[in-house]
């Protein structure tokens, strides 16, 4: 597993520019991780295609699997915004279509989303605060607001995590080819009709 190798936190950018020349880190490992994998991409060869100096780089994201957690983020959030609807008649179904959409967008680049798996894998399991930072993230927040659950209660925060961990645990074994396309899209369509029950209308 990746190593989370620094302890302080990455820089928020600030400006315009400097919004940009992260945006440009991202899409720079984006790409060298579609195509060389997690362990084989360099962070001088990102610095290069971002053109941005390794300083720059390493202020942003003080280690190859903060980049590749944040790389994973975007991508979420860049599909959350473009290809998740608001919620039609049957919020469910919603749901668990979504999240086959998005395991699909994500397989796309098979060795990328492998990439930014093992290194949101490696942030999470080194978090202090595991569950409240599952309960910010856009997927988790997207989920509630498709089930109409505006203000939510802890059972309804614990049906959320419990989905996603499922997700996340199809989303493994389709990545690495333990199991077909076909099945990993039917169980995650399970998943969302048996973890959402009692949002069933």
């Amino acid at each position: 597993m990746a190593r989370i190798a620094e302890a302080r936190p990455p820089a928020a950018p600030v400006s315009k520019g400097q919004v940009v020349r992260r945006d440009r880190i991202l899409d720079a490992a984006a790409e060298r991780g579609a195509s060389a994998g997690f362990e084989r991409v360099q962070m001088h060869d990102i610095a290069r295609d971002a053109g941005v100096a390794i300083g720059t780089l390493y202020r942003y994201f003080p280690s190859k699997t903060h980049l590749f957690a944040a790389v994973w983020e975007a991508h979420i959030s860049r599909f959350i915004e473009n290809e998740w609807p608001p919620a039609g008649s049957d919020p469910v179904a919603d749901v668990g279509e979504r999240l086959v959409a998005l395991g699909r967008r994500l397989l796309r680049r098979r060795r990328l989303c492998a990439a930014m798996i093992q290194a949101s894998a490696a942030t999470y399991a080194a978090s202090a605060t595991k569950e409240a930072e599952l309960a910010e993230s856009e997927l988790y927040r997207v989920i509630l607001r498709t089930l109409g659950r505006s203000a939510p209660t802890d059972e309804d925060h614990t049906i959320v995590r419990l989905l996603i961990y499922s997700w996340w645990g199809v989303l493994v074994s389709w990545v690495n080819e333990k199991t077909s396309r076909e099945r990993a899209e039917a169980e995650l369509r399970l998943a969302a009709r048996l973890i959402l029950a009692p949002y069933k209308q």
